[in-house]
């Protein structure tokens, strides 16, 4: 598996909570970091949250106090817990991971992961 895979993603009400799973797949060994990534349509996609080896963790301000990034080093996994949803915070939800990357790094810079899953569709209602 090259592609990471999202999952958890729903539709909720404002003010709720979702928990983004996401498996990783190929392991990389080293200094390495992983990121969220979100995307509305017709819009760029943009970095929420992101934490490399070191667990260092970096935020968009618009989540910050709301979502917490963490990995799981055994299952090569990733989590985004979402709390306090907005409808801003509407769109598909993308997980990514690469070498040689902080977490301020990796948050600011999407071009520099190769490998996209198909994302998870997070909808939140007013």
């Amino acid at each position: 598996q090259v592609q990471p895979v999202e999952s958890g993603g729903d539709s909720v009400q404002t003010g709720g909570s979702l928990r983004l799973r996401c498996s990783l797949g190929r392991v990389i060994y080293g200094i390495t970091c992983m990121a969220w990534f979100r995307q509305e349509p017709g819009k760029e996609r943009k970095g929420v949250a992101a934490i490399d080896s070191s667990g260092g963790t970096t935020y968009a301000e618009s989540v910050k106090g709301r979502f917490t990034i963490s990995r799981d080093s055994a299952t090569n996994g990733l989590t985004l817990q979402m709390d306090n949803l907005k409808p801003e915070d509407s769109a598909m939800y993308y997980c990514v991971q690469d070498r040689g990357c902080s977490s301020r790094t990796a948050i600011n810079d999407p071009g520099r992961f190769r490998y996209w899953g198909q994302g998870t569709q997070v909808t939140v209602s007013p």
